[in-house]
């Protein structure tokens, strides 16, 4: 990955990633991704059932960009996205658990059972929540990313966006900032091709939405978001650089999410042959196979893995049901300061 300091030449192109990978880490990051899917899965069944309400922004197909991303974080970084969240709070430390019983609207939940889908939060990790307004949450990650320089914290923020982000205000007001003031932090497009149900060569004049950071200028890059391995390996290096020199970036990641736009959404714009021809990329099923080509002795314990990650899930279903709602009497908590 190709990266340059802001007042020179910004470099566009993506130099050939060492994709190598301890298979430990690999097998890691297979699990986590495996706890994002059957999350989402389990979490799309009960919506259906009428368990959870309001809205559900599924991630399924993009959990390479969750997993591989946070992975490269330290736990003094920080996190901050938008609204199709469920898979990032888990991979930054947040439980099955806690995380469906928000779905579910329960007091046990990771916001109480106030925020549901779009709201997920886990401070104490420093996942500082879901935004549901498109690209309102990126000039607050560069303030954030000023607190942390400010206060000297050796501390990177790691900004989620969706390519449909890139043309809204506050992104520019976003990224000036954080070039201005020479700011740690990362904007990660997780660009799925749709923006709602608009297509990305609808909204954006070219396909690379990185190329927006040549405004102000930044460092950019543009990178398969696909395969785990890159998604780490591109994410280090940019996380590294932020931390050691005090400087932003936009890296793009190119995915594709299964799902429509939410559990509303029966994604009619789009053939069943191009969902399907995406499907053969999967990223877990890409990471099995690295890891049964590679790694032939860790290949063996999918079976295990997999069961393990079932059995957690299910419990969480479980916990989110027989788990109490908010009491009515909390209904301002957070809210309303009454004297």
């Amino acid at each position: 990955m190709a990266v340059a300091h802001a007042n020179n030449e910004i470099n566009t192109q993506i130099r050939p990633m060492d994709r190598t990978m301890d298979g430990e880490l690999l097998l890691k990051l297979y699990r986590q991704m495996m706890v994002m899917r059957r999350f989402e899965e389990e979490a799309a069944k009960a919506y259906t059932e009428r368990k959870i309400g309001g809205f559900l922004h599924l991630y399924i197909g993009q959990e390479a960009l969750g997993a591989g991303v946070i992975a490269a974080t330290q736990p003094q970084d920080y996190i901050i996205s938008a609204y199709r969240i469920h898979a990032q709070y888990l991979a930054r430390g947040g439980t099955p658990r806690a995380g469906m019983a928000e779905l579910f609207g329960k007091e046990t939940g990771c916001a109480k059972g106030r925020g549901g889908s779009m709201h997920f939060y886990n401070t104490a990790q420093r996942f500082m929540g879901g935004w549901g307004i498109v690209g309102a949450h990126v000039p607050i990650a560069a303030g954030m990313a000023y607190a942390s320089k400010y206060k000297n914290e050796d501390a990177v923020t790691i900004c989620f966006l969706c390519e449909g982000a890139v043309n809204i205000g506050p992104f520019h007001e976003g990224l000036c900032l954080a070039a201005l003031w020479r700011l740690p932090v990362i904007f990660v497009i997780e660009n799925n091709g749709y923006a709602m149900g608009t297509p990305a060569k609808r909204a954006l004049v070219t396909e690379d939405a990185s190329i927006r950071a040549l405004g102000y200028p930044m460092a950019r890059a543009t990178v398969d978001g696909w395969d785990v391995t890159t998604v780490y390996a591109t994410a280090k290096e940019a996380i590294d650089r932020a931390r050691k020199e005090s400087l932003p970036m936009l890296l793009e990641y190119k995915t594709y999410r299964y799902r429509g736009h939410s559990m509303a959404d029966p994604g009619k714009y789009r053939t069943k042959e191009e969902l399907e021809d995406w499907k053969k990329r999967d990223p877990i099923e890409l990471a099995k196979r690295r890891l049964i080509n590679e790694y032939p002795a860790l290949g063996t314990q999918f079976d295990s893995i997999d069961a393990e990650v079932e059995a957690e899930i299910q419990d969480a279903v479980q916990f989110a049901e027989n788990s109490p709602e908010p009491d009515p009497s909390t209904l301002t908590d957070y809210t309303y300061i009454v004297d």
